[in-house]
């Protein structure tokens, strides 16, 4: 079985940031996952459950309603591992210029009063948050990325090695 594109990447190097994770071309048009790494994996404890929930209201609401991209969103959501989130934009665009919408989203939900659809008609487990811890990463988040702005290991994956034999296959080790 073939190994996915995000097992690829050497989750002993990777650092908090914005990142293109896969391109999928769809006839006419193409559609882009993007990594939104907020911890390193493996090495920082992951983003607390109630908090990512929030985030993931926060954010999607945030990006729903954004003038210049909502039409562009198709999903944001949280991964599995907790340590970011992804998001699934129309067409394909670097990870540099997703930085400014990133980082208001994030200022935004720092700024937040309530999470959105909170309630049992809108959420499937609407007692599952936590604001104040949400704006507390969304503020660490947001200064990391204001911090490192100018570096180019916050856009881009550091991929895995791997053997190559002679013949060109590769070896994975897991």
């Amino acid at each position: 079985m073939e190994l996915i594109q995000s097992f690829s990447v050497d989750h002993t190097r990777i650092v908090p940031g914005i990142f293109t994770s896969r391109v999928d071309h769809l006839g006419a048009y193409s559609v882009t996952t993007y990594d939104i790494r907020m911890k390193r994996p493996n090495r920082e404890p992951v983003i607390d459950v109630g908090a990512m929930h929030s985030l993931e209201h926060l954010i999607a609401t945030y990006l729903r309603n954004e003038p210049d991209w909502k039409d562009e969103v198709i999903y944001w959501g949280p991964m599995g591992c907790l340590t970011g989130f992804y998001l699934i934009l129309k067409g394909s665009r670097r990870p540099q210029e997703l930085y400014t919408l990133i980082l208001n989203a994030f200022r935004a939900a720092e700024d937040a009063r309530e999470v959105p659809g909170v309630a049992p008609a809108n959420c499937g487990h609407y007692l599952m948050h936590n604001l104040e811890m949400a704006k507390w990463y969304a503020r660490e988040f947001a200064a990391y990325l204001e911090a490192n702005a100018g570096k180019d290991e916050i856009f881009e994956y550091p991929e895995t090695e791997r053997l190559v034999t002679e013949d060109g296959a590769r070896f994975f080790d897991s």
